[in-house]
């Protein structure tokens, strides 16, 4: 089945030095560009990460450093690669836990303003977890009746993803062919920030979602306990998280 869009929609996967947001780097990007007359455009770019890959995570996805190391870095390919993404939404396989927030890191390191909050998230992932819950090699072959040869592959991950999307879409009658409907299905949580870590509470306010303060108004933290904000601002946290509590400190001093 044929994805119903007003705008164009980018699938895309990555692949990295490892799972850490705030530290680790891409090494390969992969993204399918639909567009709402059918088109579909493909493109695929391995890149130089500046830093070790570690052998782990090499063992995952068969990029090593010497495949790497003529690539562009992230910072020579951001602008043109954000340009890809200008005007669309955004779908991919657990992007709204990983992939998104991976890729806003690396545009702010690459000092690319690139503004999310216009796209509408569609994470494939979730979908299935709902529906059926497994990973993206057992939703392939449950969805399409097919193996996933190359598995970790970004550009493998990324096709597979696309299809299994539009095989979800016929099974399931029930699941609208609506791009913003898909987005709020396959939401876990209405976040505040990309990686979860306030989200948005019934009565709109942003509540910390991780630690001691979990389920507590953010607002109310910080006003209570201004060291909580220092801790945050020193953290392992993304700059995105960062930026969100920011936003609410200056709130407090109104």
């Amino acid at each position: 089945m044929s994805l119903q869009l007003k705008k164009p929609i980018v699938f895309f996967d990555l692949e990295t030095t490892g799972l850490n947001i705030t530290t680790d780097r891409i090494v390969e990007i992969s993204l399918i560009k639909v567009m709402p007359n059918g088109e579909e455009i493909r493109r695929k770019r391995r890149i130089n990460p500046e830093m070790h890959i570690p052998e782990e995570a090499t063992a995952v996805h068969h990029i090593s450093d010497e495949d790497v190391k003529d690539e562009p870095t992230f910072r020579q390919v951001a602008k043109s690669l954000a340009q890809m993404f200008v005007g669309c939404d955004i779908a991919g396989f657990n992007s709204n836990r990983f992939d998104i927030p991976m890729l806003d890191e690396e545009f702010q390191r690459a000092n690319v303003d690139f503004d999310f909050s216009k796209a509408r998230f569609i994470d494939v992932q979730t979908i299935f977890h709902k529906k059926e819950p497994r990973n993206l090699v057992a939703a392939y072959r449950f969805y399409c009746g097919k193996e996933l040869e190359g598995a970790h592959s970004a550009n493998a991950d990324t096709e597979a993803t696309y299809e299994v999307l539009k095989a979800q879409l016929e099974r399931y009658p029930d699941l609208p062919n609506d791009v913003e409907k898909l987005a709020e299905f396959s939401s876990q949580n209405k976040n505040v920030d990309f990686a979860g870590r306030l989200i948005y509470d019934e009565q709109n306010r942003e509540v910390i979602n991780f630690g001691k303060y979990k389920g507590r108004v953010a607002q109310e933290v910080l006003m209570t306990d201004p060291s909580y904000y220092d801790w945050i601002v020193k953290g392992d946290f993304t700059k995105n998280t960062k930026d969100c509590f920011t936003r609410i400190k200056l709130r407090c001093k109104k």
